[in-house]
């Protein structure tokens, strides 16, 4: 599991003591820092001959550990505590872990019960009990005794079956997505699952992780009815897709907002701690104009520690993730964040020593129905990382609960999501059997011995908005018409007076919405319930219809002039206004107002006047070929909305001096709609 162990190491190095460097580590320590393991592990081990001080079988053994040699690392720090005196608390975690990764149980019983010991000294009055200590001799000792259920999880690991309490899971490799190397960590995404991989489509040779000579991780997509066949895979945003690793992607209810994780990488620049290590980060994208922008990093994210995996509530107001920072538990602990309602968040929140041992707890997943997920080595279990299930009742989360073989084996068993509705999901595991470092493994939780019951119906919330197209004003009182796929219509309705709406429909259903309005063209949209809750309909004005500078709508016709200190109609004139009456026969609701305006020449008060003759001789025109007076009024401006910089004021100041015809382009009239309701009575947004 050599891709997700470059995730995890860095949590787990969050405490190395280093003892001070010389020039002939310079270059091993070069390696290090850079992550390029491989290469650090060949420099180590000459020096380690020559000359085994501390610091040397530090770097060497945390070097294997990082590329998960454990055989060697087990070595290598046998050898560091044989030869020092070594009484920090990380490396005797680790020398456990490397033990028990390779069967040793009884010796990485020893070293983890020595574990608990410097930590109960170390932190007295941080301690409180957990099941490591209690349970240590289970945890470990319990490898010699496989169970029928893990010898069946360990040979049959493409197709499985077996009970877990009251439900058994199916668990199947998915074979054609996986490849020999690290593939883990799977997000449903609109008829997609998306998952990273160190696999490489494009030959760019500096994007190599030097740590085990593998690409970096990437996001990669796919769609969901592939899984099972040579579906194609492809890349996902190449603006989410940076030079370092990615992984572990969450997004809101809407897939407006997405988090992932990313090592500490902007803007073309890394970032390394006081210890030389580039941490991990939670990013937020979003979705707009069809592309993933505005990638920044979370506001409690740091250079000096590393935050991520990250999982958002159904609400879309939690998110939860994992991190070493300052208070942690343990090597790792899991956190949670409020996510307010304007983008803001609130301050992390440790989960607990319910939830967090003195271990590693990663991989947080929370389902819809608040159950939380997660992969721990702290907990009682099977192996190394195993998953575990943790209730929530009254707001709190219940005692953490192994979820057991075929989901757990001895092997590392991690980024586990579910969908609640289906009660089918991926997991990722490196166990016995599979076809790369890490494999992605789907499954389904089958219920059984169960009291017959009635399907409980499944209902979604449907909400949107329908709004102005040009200037996302909300539209009052719009036409709602909802149909099924087959085209027969389920619902008509209304939106409310600020275009909201809210619709009632049942799961895992695909629906046609379209909105109107009289003097709008229609919006349609295509949606399903389990992928979108939040549909916004967007309305353009009909064809007849334009948008002056003032944000009115006005009738689309040619500019009417007036001759210089005129307000006789002109023939040019006269032909728009005869467009005037037909789109108002054509639209017999439709009330307006013709606005007339001057030029600057002349004073304001005069200006006004003349103005005023100008919309009462269009009113007059209009009326007396057959329009009704109550649907039109005119209003002089004067030369208060000038189109241009021709001023001209009652005393001469700030004269500009004009030609003729931008002086016309002043003297215009036109016809401002009086009851669109968007227009006239909504105008605030929220």
């Amino acid at each position: 599991m050599k891709k997700l162990q470059q995730l995890a190491f860095l949590f787990l190095l969050s405490s190395i003591t280093l003892l001070g460097q010389s020039n002939e580590t310079r270059l091993a320590d070069s390696y290090f820092e850079n992550l390029s393991y491989v290469n650090a592990i060949q420099e180590y081990k000459i020096l380690a001959d020559r000359n085994p001080n501390e610091y040397v079988l530090k770097r060497l053994a945390d070097s294997y550990y990082a590329s998960l040699r454990m055989k060697e690392a087990a070595v290598t720090y046998a050898r560091l505590f044989t030869l020092y005196n070594i009484k920090d608390q990380e490396y005797i975690f680790k020398y456990s872990q490397s033990l028990k990764s390779i069967g040793r149980y009884a010796d990485a019983l020893y070293w983890m019960e020595k574990y608990q010991k410097t930590n109960k000294e170390a932190n007295p009055a941080n301690h409180s009990d957990n099941n490591l200590t209690d349970s240590a001799q289970e945890i470990f000792v319990s490898e010699n005794r496989p169970s029928k259920e893990n010898i069946a999880s360990q040979n049959n690991p493409r197709n499985v079956g077996v009970f877990s309490g009251s439900s058994r899971f199916t668990l199947q490799n998915l074979y054609y997505l996986n490849t020999p190397f690290s593939d883990f960590g799977v997000t449903e995404y609109q008829n997609k699952i998306l998952f990273s991989s160190p696999r490489k489509l494009k030959a760019i040779s500096t994007d190599v992780d030097e740590s085990n000579k593998a690409n970096f991780l990437d996001i990669y997509q796919v769609n969901e009815a592939d899984i099972f066949s040579e579906g194609k895979k492809q890349r996902f945003s190449n603006l989410v897709n940076e030079k370092f690793h990615e992984s572990s992607i969450s997004f809101s209810p809407n897939y407006k907002v997405m988090y992932f994780t990313r090592n500490n990488y902007n803007y073309g620049n890394y970032k390394v701690d006081g210890r030389g290590y580039i941490n991990l980060k939670i990013y937020k994208a979003e979705f707009i104009n069809n592309r993933w922008q505005n990638i920044v990093e979370l506001p409690f994210c740091s250079d000096n520690y590393s935050v991520g995996h990250p999982s958002v509530s159904k609400d879309g107001k939690l998110l939860y993730f994992v991190s070493d920072m300052p208070g942690s538990i343990g090597a790792t602990d899991l956190y949670v964040v409020n996510i307010n309602a304007n983008g803001s968040f609130g301050m992390p929140r440790n989960l607990g020593n319910s939830i967090n041992t003195k271990g590693r707890e990663m991989f947080p997943f929370i389902a819809d129905d608040n159950t939380l997920y997660f992969s721990s080595d702290g907990h009682k279990g099977a192996g190394n990382l195993d998953v575990f299930e943790s209730k929530m009742v009254y707001q709190q989360f219940q005692t953490p609960v192994n979820l057991e073989a075929p989901i757990n084996s001895k092997a590392d068993d991690f980024a586990f999501s579910i969908n609640q509705s289906t009660q089918r999901g991926y997991l990722s595991s490196n166990r016995v059997g599979g076809k790369g470092d890490d494999d992605i493994y789907s499954f389904e939780r089958v219920y059984e011995n169960m009291p017959e019951q009635v399907p409980e119906k499944c209902n979604e919330i449907v909400t949107g908005t329908v709004r102005n197209l040009k200037f996302q004003k909300y539209i009052s009182f719009a036409n709602l018409v909802l149909k099924d796929v087959n085209g027969n219509t389920i619902k008509n309705t209304k939106a409310d007076e600020f275009g909201k709406f809210s619709l009632e429909l049942p799961c895992n259903q695909s629906y046609v919405i379209t909105g109107s309005k009289e003097y709008y063209k229609p919006d349609t949209k295509n949606f399903k319930t389990k992928e979108a809750l939040i549909i916004d309909l967007n309305l353009e004005i009909v064809d007849d219809f334009v948008y002056n500078l003032n944000k009115e709508i006005i009738i689309k016709i040619n500019d009417i002039y007036f001759d210089y200190n005129k307000w006789n109609i002109r023939p040019d004139a006269a032909r728009e206004l005869d467009h005037i009456i037909a789109v108002m026969n054509k639209y017999p609701s439709l009330k307006v107002t013709s606005t007339s305006h001057t030029d600057a020449r002349g004073t304001s008060f005069y200006n006004k006047s003349l103005s005023q003759k100008r919309a009462d001789a269009t009113v007059d025109y209009i009326i007396y070929r057959g329009i009704s007076p109550d649907r039109i009024t005119g209003k002089g401006y004067g030369e208060s909305r000038l189109t241009n910089k021709c001023v001209d004021n009652d005393f001469h100041f700030n004269r500009v001096y004009c030609s003729e015809d931008q002086h016309q382009a002043n003297r215009r009239t036109s016809f401002v709609i009086q009851n669109i309701d968007e227009i006239k009575a909504t105008t605030r947004y929220r």
